[in-house]
Formats: structure tokens, C-alpha cells, sequence
């Protein structure tokens, strides 16, 4: 274990989005470092069960019920983990709800909905978490996507809220230079998780079904085992993934090209809604 690594022993960390995916990945990897965990996600019978096992193995955790688009929740989410644990050391803005749609075909309840879970989540808890983690000189990690560096077809709802959660994390940064917060960026790109079985169709309705082969993708695991050497490491920004690094960078250096790419790759999905 890295002298890095190490520092989390007692740490408190709020994860939101913890029921499943990249947030239950990081309960787990949190745990081996001796951490103390609040996770937190509206379905709290599944966060029960990950407590529950992670009990077994002495690991201190309090599971919280939260819907992350609500302001409230959010806030008592925060209060909850200080009164268990006296403080906030980090805070991992995970949940989030992805699309499949073109613009033009879906409603704008859809786009509403991906913007309050996805972005007022993490400005909630972030705003209520910052006194403590300014104390703490701790983390805040908002956890994006590849497509909140360039626009995803099919998914405007999706980019847009990942773009501004980057141009928040990043404000937040600039803001705080002076006091020792680390604020980083985690972008995976493509990752197997039960997203995109829960992604939201033109009319809102959760697609059900993956459109992609998931075998080949980045796994739970993986994503969150970089994350975490990120915060030890307080990284800047964490592009994962090779088509994610090289997608970025090209976008930058050959924009036109990567737009006729990306439109090529997206709509060679099964049942693409470019069809």
C-alpha cells in the first residue's frame, strides 16, 4: 500500500450514487484502506446490503436514503454523516442518470431530470460538504464522463450536464487554490454498469436494454480503483480509458474529424435513434 493510500485510514468519505455501478465499486475499494463510509442512493434497501457486508468486514458505514435532486436530501445527507462520524474528509459526486435520444425527439422533462440529478446533485451536496471539507482539507470529486468534454450524439441531456459539472468542478478549484481543497475531475469512458440499462428514452421511460457489448468496457472495479489512487494522488483530472484519452485529445487537435467519428460510432448502435 502506497504511503498515499495510506492517509485514508479513518477518513470519512460520502459516496452518492452507492447502490450499484461505479458507487458500490467504491464503497468496497474505500474499504480496504480503513475508511469510514456514508453511502448514499434512493434505493436504501440495496445500500443495506452493502452495509451490511461491509459490517461484516469492521468497516464503520452509514447508509443514508437520498435523492440527490433534492436540495433537502442532499443537506441531510451531510448533517447525518457529521453526526455520525464528526466530520467530511471526502465527498464523491457519483449518481447520475444517462439518455438515449436525439434532441429533437425528446422531452424536455428528460433533459430537466438528467440536469437536476446528474448536476444540482453535485452543487447540492458539494455546497452543503464544503465547510467541512475546507477543514478537513479534503476532496471533492465530481464524476463525469467523456462526454462532458465533447458532445455525445444522442445523449445532448447527458453532455450537457457532464459539461457542467466540469465547468463547476473546476470554478470550485480556481476558487480554493489558497485553501489546500483538492478537486478533481473523474471522467470514465465507457463503462459496464447498469446505466445505460436505466437510461432515460425520448419520453423518459428507462430503455431496459443495452445497446452495447459490455464485455469489452472499463468494469465497476476498475473505475473505482482509479479514483481512489486519484485522490491519494489529489490528480487533477482523471481521463480513463483509451478511446476516452483519445477521443479528448483529438477532439482538440481535429474536432471535425472526431464529430464525423463519433456520429459514425453512435449510430452503428443497435436500434440507434440516428436509424
Amino acid at each position: 500500500m502506497s504511503r498515499a493510500l495510506k492517509k485514508f485510514s479513518g477518513k470519512v468519505v460520502i459516496i452518492t450514487g452507492a447502490s450499484s455501478g461505479i458507487g458500490k465499486a467504491l464503497a468496497f475499494e474505500f474499504s480496504k484502506y480503513n475508511t469510514k463510509l456514508v453511502l448514499a442512493a434512493r434505493n436504501l434497501d440495496e445500500l443495506n446490503v452493502i452495509a451490511k457486508q461491509l459490517h461484516e468486514q469492521g468497516i464503520e458505514v452509514l447508509p443514508v436514503r437520498t435523492d440527490v435532486s433534492s436540495e433537502f436530501d442532499c443537506k441531510n445527507l451531510v448533517e447525518q454523516a457529521v453526526k455520525q462520524f464528526g466530520r467530511v474528509d471526502i465527498l464523491v459526486n457519483n449518481a447520475g442518470v444517462s439518455m438515449r435520444a436525439l434532441f429533437k425527439d425528446v422531452d424536455l422533462k428528460v433533459i430537466r431530470q438528467l440536469m437536476e440529478v446528474n448536476f444540482w446533485g453535485t452543487v447540492y451536496c458539494t455546497k452543503f460538504a464544503l465547510p467541512y471539507l475546507l477543514e478537513s482539507k479534503g476532496s471533492v470529486v465530481g464524476v463525469s464522463s467523456i462526454a462532458g468534454f465533447h458532445g455525445l450524439p444522442g445523449r445532448s441531456g447527458y453532455s450537457a450536464s457532464k459539461f457542467a459539472i466540469n465547468g463547476f468542478m473546476e470554478t470550485l478549484r480556481i476558487e480554493n487554490l489558497k485553501n489546500n481543497l483538492h478537486v478533481m475531475i473523474a471522467a470514465p469512458g465507457f463503462t459496464a454498469t447498469n446505466v445505460r440499462f436505466s437510461a432515460l428514452t425520448a419520453n423518459g421511460t428507462p430503455q431496459g436494454i443495452s445497446p452495447r457489448d459490455e464485455k469489452n468496457m472499463m468494469t465497476p472495479e476498475e473505475v473505482a480503483k482509479i479514483i481512489v489512487r486519484g485522490i491519494a494522488n489529489r490528480s487533477r483530472n482523471l481521463i480513463m480509458g483509451t478511446e476516452g484519452k483519445i477521443s479528448v485529445l483529438a477532439q482538440r487537435v481535429f474536432p471535425t474529424i472526431i464529430d464525423r467519428i463519433l456520429y459514425g460510432y453512435m449510430a452503428r448502435e443497435p436500434n440507434s435513434p440516428f436509424k
